[in-house]
């Protein structure tokens, strides 16, 4: 994915996400490409298994087209014998779906909010923790125990 630099305003909230910037605050430059998952592995927050955990999710998340759909599919036909390791697109979803259901069922019940929304929605953590009504600070390690369980379910060494 492709950076996406843009300069901020440094508040006591965090950046400020109107554009016009105070000639005395402090600024920050954020890249607005940046999922929060591999923001926490950028800075030390999961180590590689678990960031790879995560991604593995997050792929079989939008493989699976669990997302709601705004238009129709725009999707090229299939032709006899073009398929990719012998499955059509229907196939491959429902392999994804499939997938995405094993690892949401190994983490476990109250795990699947913290991981649904930072992984697959894409919400900051800080974000999460408000919608789930939870303490702040008390997400990163829910979320750690969370991709624990989903690196064992995809058999991440």
């Amino acid at each position: 994915m492709k950076p996406q630099f843009v300069e901020r305003e440094l508040t006591p909230e965090g950046p400020r996400r109107r554009s016009g910037l105070s000639p005395r605050g402090r600024r920050v430059t954020v890249n607005l490409a940046e999922s929060p998952l591999s923001w926490l592995h950028a800075r030390g927050h999961l180590d590689d298994r678990l960031s790879a955990a995560g991604e593995c999710l997050r792929r079989d998340y939008e493989r699976a087209a669990i997302s709601p759909r705004v238009t129709m599919r725009w999707d090229a036909v299939r032709i006899t014998g073009t398929g990719e390791a012998g499955l059509d697109p229907t196939e491959r979803q429902i392999a994804a779906r499939s997938r995405f259901d094993g690892a949401m069922e190994a983490a476990g019940s109250g795990l699947t909010d913290i991981l649904w929304r930072v992984v697959c929605a894409g919400e900051a953590l800080t974000v999460a923790e408000k919608a789930l009504d939870w303490p702040m600070r008390s997400g990163k390690l829910v979320l750690r125990i969370a991709l624990e369980r989903v690196a064992k379910f995809y058999r991440i060494p």
